[in-house]
């Protein structure tokens, strides 16, 4: 089994969607224990990464790799560093808790809901193990069918407007990624990623390369100016759709430019790292006013994943800078590492976030923040979970949302005072309408004679929220083991961004 582990985490939910399928929705239960029993079994596969992975070594482990497409010389070809673990291993963990977090909620066709999460689960799991770029890109792009179906058939009333936009956007992107992939098939002869990153290329033929990476991976994160589909498609998605969407989905963009641009064309991300600096301090500064003025709960946290996110693009490309101008690798390192540390926190804060605002509106039909007023008084212990995540989202100490943050406006000053300056902006305006939206929704007295009649969280919701909420303490409390697993991969990617290929 563990020779083949990596295929397994990703068939098995794939595989396990089929009797989920066949349930039908004449059996509506059945469905709902058999995915999850599935989700169960794959997050239990994937913590033998832990056990199998080597994180003093780092580099790729557990590899498989199988003739494909003969003619083309395609592999499919699987392997994992400490960040792919890291990173499948949240989206088991996630992948559990939407299950539950769906259980009593989807009660039009659950057997297709839940069918459709398993699938994606399972693909999501293939992006972040593929070592071969055409595989990746087939998976890059099959992520959009389910996350398709399931905002489509399960979501509001402009679910239709949200999902064309959401996978045009996405789509356009993938196309130049496309060309680019196929550029440097017709240059190396393979698609192999360490082959692709060891290919001489020109600061010209670089550049080229780079924008059409750029352009498909920064729709994904999103990256302003291309993130205008991601508050539409949180709104009309379903709770579980949305959660899966900002706690997984938005990873696979940054993870992308991990795995294509540093190390294939080093030299001209070097020297377009101000551009995405840039970008990522216009994500974190101008969207945090942007959320500040919103009125769908929903609309303001997608909003706050996009200034969350800059983060994590911010702490990627000012090691560039630190690297190539400065010479300091320490300082590159630790913007890296919390780059990546911001990645698995805002998976699971974000996550908690979207889940706090389905409970709400599975008892009220309602995101508009006006609605509400003085649900700490009907719903105190609800209250207290999203009083923490709110904190968690501010990037309060003790929390996850402070660590990797940290981490990234360190290594910022290290680079300039002033990009440090801007990054730190957001503990402010974070601050802001995070509190604010607290402010307006738990606090003071019911107004709303509905908000009176909510129920306190049952069990089925406080497993999910106190599952959320062991995650972002712990990691905020004691993030060594997140850091020291990942640190291997990490040294290795900021030393390729020492090594010019002109």
């Amino acid at each position: 089994m563990f020779n083949h582990l990596l295929s397994l985490l990703i068939w098995l939910p794939v595989v396990g969607a089929i009797p989920v399928l066949f349930a039908g929705s004449a059996r509506p239960n059945l469905a709902r224990w058999l995915s999850m029993l599935v989700a169960v079994l794959t997050f239990v596969a994937s913590l033998f990464l832990l056990v199998r992975y080597n994180a003093d070594t780092g580099g790729m482990q557990l590899t498989e790799s199988y003739l494909w497409i003969a003619s083309w010389g395609v592999h499919y070809g699987l392997a994992v560093d400490g960040i792919s673990v890291a990173l499948i291993v949240m989206t088991t963990f996630v992948g559990i808790l939407v299950i539950a977090g769906a259980w009593e909620v989807i009660q039009d066709k659950p057997h297709q809901y839940m069918a459709a999460m398993l699938m994606l689960e399972g693909l999501l799991i293939g992006v972040f193990c593929a070592t071969d770029a055409l595989l990746f890109y087939a998976l890059f792009e099959a992520i959009l069918i389910p996350m398709f179906i399931l905002i489509g058939v399960w979501g509001g009333p402009r679910r239709v407007y949200a999902t064309l936009k959401f996978f045009i956007y996405t789509f356009f992107g993938s196309v130049f990624m496309l060309i680019a992939l196929l550029y440097l098939y017709q240059k190396a002869g393979t698609f192999d990623l360490a082959t692709l990153a060891a290919l001489p290329l020109t600061f010209k033929e670089q550049a080229w390369i780079f924008f059409a990476f750029l352009i498909a991976f920064a729709i994904k994160v999103p990256m302003v100016p291309v993130h205008t589909w991601l508050p539409d498609a949180h709104v009309e998605a379903p709770t579980g759709g949305s959660v899966v969407l900002a706690a997984v989905m938005l990873k696979v963009g940054t993870y992308g430019m991990l795995r294509f641009i540093l190390p294939i064309v080093p030299d001209a991300g070097a020297h377009f790292a101000w551009l995405i600096i840039v970008l990522s301090l216009i994500a974190i500064v101008y969207i945090g006013y942007v959320a500040l003025v919103q009125e769908d709960m929903k609309k303001l946290v997608a909003y706050s994943s996009v200034a969350h996110m800059g983060f994590v693009t911010l702490g990627i490309f000012i090691a560039f800078a630190l690297v190539r101008e400065q010479g300091s690798t320490d300082m590159a390192l630790l913007g890296m590492q919390g780059a990546m540390v911001q990645m698995i926190s805002h998976g699971f804060v974000s996550g908690a976030m979207f889940t706090c605002i389905g409970v709400m509106y599975d008892r009220m039909h309602t995101r508009q923040i006006k609605d509400y007023g003085g649900v700490i008084n009907a719903m105190p212990w609800f209250g207290f979970f999203y009083v923490l995540f709110a904190m968690a989202n501010c990037g309060l100490p003790g929390t996850s949302g402070f660590v990797g943050e940290f981490m990234v406006i360190l290594a910022s000053f290290a680079a300039s005072p002033w990009i440090a300056l801007f990054a730190a902006f957001t503990l402010i305006i974070g601050a802001g309408y995070t509190l604010w939206l607290v402010k307006r929704v738990l606090w003071g007295e019911i107004t709303n004679p509905h908000v009176a009649e909510m129920k306190e969280i049952n069990g089925r919701e406080t497993f999910v929220l106190v599952a959320f909420a062991a995650a972002v303490l712990a990691l905020g409390i004691w993030p060594q083991p997140l850091i020291h697993l990942m640190d291997s991969s990490v040294s290795q990617l900021v030393q390729q961004l020492a090594i010019h290929k002109i």
